[in-house]
């Protein structure tokens, strides 16, 4: 089982604080440092001092680490047209040597698409499977042969398809809830499908439509990575616990719910529940970006018991 750290910088984190985060998380044996894809906060909290740009953070961290993967969940695709995406994803792979994941989603969070003036379309599934085939044609067209596309929202003619990432292919990432559209288009395009913030019960039941829509279309179910994304709260004591939900604005009992919390023990306990029904990797949302000791716990208490 993987173990990534998932933060959402938007809730109020300078890049020096990620930059912090990504270099403990890279020395602690963590597997990825993935960030959200918001230019507005969320909840109860100012957000201050405001939005990091999800891209150019990526791009910086890309030069300032060397071995752990670097990605999103889920960069909006209303947030960027689809051949400067590719441009952007692309050149940040080459600036990390080859360690870029893509996730790409909708968009969904209507409030910051009016905060900065984005448009906010009601046809954004659509727009996102166009998006998906131009990004990933882009990439896989040979150097020297042009790539074309006509589609609906979105028309390239003549695209050289440059520049090339560093890896041969940069994987893509979908995820959601959706029981029928998102399942298809994991199938058709993704590498792996993450499902947020869901159950045991709810994820089993999530993977096994994606792996259906796979061999629907003659695809092996086995080819796509299925992982979940869940905060995580993790205490040596009760008394910690409870501390580090007070500090996320979480209750004890919701969190050991809905989420990863409580000790060591309890935590690998439930992983092991979520790798029984073929998840093979975990994005852990922290919430409080100054706790680097939460990081050193869950590296040497719970990673350190996954195999």
């Amino acid at each position: 089982m993987d173990l990534r750290i998932f933060t959402e910088p938007q809730q109020g984190a300078t890049y020096d604080i990620l930059l912090t985060v990504a270099k403990a998380a890279e020395e602690l044996g963590f597997d990825g440092f993935f960030r959200s894809d918001h230019y507005l906060h969320m909840g109860h909290v100012d957000g201050l001092p405001g939005p990091t740009d999800a891209w150019i953070t990526l791009a910086g961290l890309a030069r300032e680490t060397k071995r752990i993967r670097l990605g999103t969940l889920m960069t909006a695709a209303t947030f960027r047209l689809p051949g400067v995406l590719a441009i952007q994803v692309a050149q940040v792979d080459q600036m990390s040597g080859g360690r870029i994941e893509l996730g790409l989603g909708a968009g969904w969070f209507e409030e910051e698409h009016k905060a900065y003036g984005i448009p906010f379309p009601k046809e954004r599934f659509a727009r996102l499977e166009e998006q998906l085939a131009i990004i990933t044609g882009l990439w896989a067209t040979e150097v020297g042969k042009t790539f074309d596309f006509r589609g609906t929202y979105y028309q390239l003619t003549d695209s050289p398809a440059l520049p090339k990432p560093a890896q041969a292919k940069i994987p893509v990432l979908i995820g959601g809830h959706g029981t029928t559209r998102t399942p298809r288009l994991a199938a058709q395009y993704a590498d792996e499908f993450n499902i947020p913030f869901a159950s045991v019960e709810d994820s089993e039941r999530q993977f096994g439509r994606v792996r259906a829509a796979a061999e629907a279309i003659g695809r092996s179910p086995d080819d796509l990575i299925c992982s979940n994304a869940l905060v995580v709260c993790v205490g040596r004591d009760d008394q910690e616990v409870a501390r580090r939900a007070a500090a996320i604005g979480r209750e004890v009992d919701e969190l050991k719910t809905n989420g990863l919390a409580g000790s060591p023990a309890e935590v690998v306990d439930k992983i092991g529940r979520y790798a029984e029904i073929g998840s093979r990797r975990i994005y852990l949302q922290v919430l409080d970006l100054s706790d680097l000791d939460h990081l050193e716990l869950i590296a040497s208490q719970v990673q350190s018991q996954l195999s």
